[in-house]
């Protein structure tokens, strides 16, 4: 019952955080900076780079993307955006590809250094750009994407709880079933029309799509998250959170999804 109790207390006061952040520009560039530099700390621990230079890296890539955004300057935002976000896919494509091998994923230096930039930095540059998508502060596209990934992960939980019984990947997340998947996907889809009627950002098949999209990628950086915990032999990525870990465990299935977010929100301003 305590430990409920803690998990509850812990887990609301980072959503209250979080909240109360979007409401304000730059509270929310400041809070999502130090979210970046904890999961930064807490991932470089994960695969034993004790190197200063990813946090020099996220430091300067975060501020020239938040300048762009506080300064409403979008001078070469274009062009640096596509070519970050080409790069961060191809990261995660390969993340992808190393899940589904049975080997370890190798952390040769030169790919932890290219993984804690495109995989980890990267993903808070793109949350940034997502509440300033529409060239102005909105925070609410950004705010419907965590509502989601909350969804689907409650659901995806309790539904497995409840009724799972065939395991989605038992050699990584041995706790995942495919019962817990659809039934975040479900509930994120129905959760999807609500966030549309009550936001009135984008439309609802395009929140329909944004569901499915971090339903699946979500669960996928889940996924790849718990193979670089197994391979550290930890069970959480850190003990920020009392009764949930690390803050890398909670934001593992948006850092994973935000660059494919990012992507659909740039084909929906091209095809509109």
């Amino acid at each position: 019952m305590k430990e409920i109790i803690v998990r509850s207390f812990s887990g609301l006061l980072y959503i209250l955080l979080l909240l109360i952040s979007f409401k304000f520009q730059i509270a929310l560039i400041i809070v999502l900076f130090i979210f970046g530099l904890i999961c930064m700390v807490e991932f470089n621990k994960l695969i034993q780079l004790k190197s200063r230079v990813p946090y020099i890296i996220f430091i300067v890539l975060y501020a020239i993307f938040g300048y762009w955004q506080l300064a409403s300057n979008s001078r070469g935002l274009d062009e640096s955006t596509q070519i970050l976000m080409v790069l961060s896919i191809f990261v995660n494509l390969f993340l992808i590809k190393d899940l589904f091998s049975e080997k370890t994923i190798p952390l040769f230096s030169s790919k932890r250094f290219i993984l804690t930039t495109f995989y980890i930095s990267s993903a808070f540059v793109f949350l940034i750009l997502i509440a300033h998508f529409h060239k102005e502060y909105n925070p609410y596209i950004l705010l419907g994407t965590f509502v989601l990934v909350w969804t689907n992960d409650t659901f995806a939980f309790i539904i497995g709880k409840k009724f799972g019984k065939q395991k989605l990947f038992e050699k990584i997340s041995p706790k995942k079933t495919v019962e817990g998947f659809l039934g975040g996907l479900f509930f994120s889809c129905i959760a999807s029309y609500f966030i549309a009627t009550f936001t009135q950002t984008l439309s609802f098949t395009s929140w329909l799509v944004l569901s499915i999209i971090i339903s699946v990628f979500g669960t996928l950086g889940d996924l790849i998250e718990s193979k670089f915990k197994r391979q550290a032999n930890v069970k959480d990525s850190g003990a920020i959170m009392p009764g949930h870990g690390g803050l890398l465990d909670r934001l593992d299935s948006i850092i994973f999804a935000a660059p494919i977010i990012y992507l659909f929100l740039r084909i929906l301003l091209y095809v509109s």
